[in-house]
């Protein structure tokens, strides 16, 4: 198994998400909770995507780190 983050974002009438270090993944839902199912399911379809057409699978996803600055 491989860790993925996604990120989800409210996007008014629903949610939309992507992943990150994986480009053009992308996933949308009426709740986070539906955007996060259907982010597996697209996370896999889009990695089957990249073994049929012969491209490299991520190796090395990116690091992610959460920052506060004053606001």
């Amino acid at each position: 198994m491989t860790e993925y983050t996604i990120v989800i974002e409210d996007a008014g009438s629903n949610f939309s998400a992507y992943v990150v270090g994986l480009d053009g993944c992308v996933a949308t839902g009426q709740t986070v909770e539906e955007v996060e199912i259907n982010m597996r399911d697209a996370i896999q379809f889009h990695l089957e995507g990249m073994r049929l057409h012969g491209d490299r699978l991520p190796s090395k996803m990116p690091i992610v780190k959460r920052v506060q600055v004053a606001s």
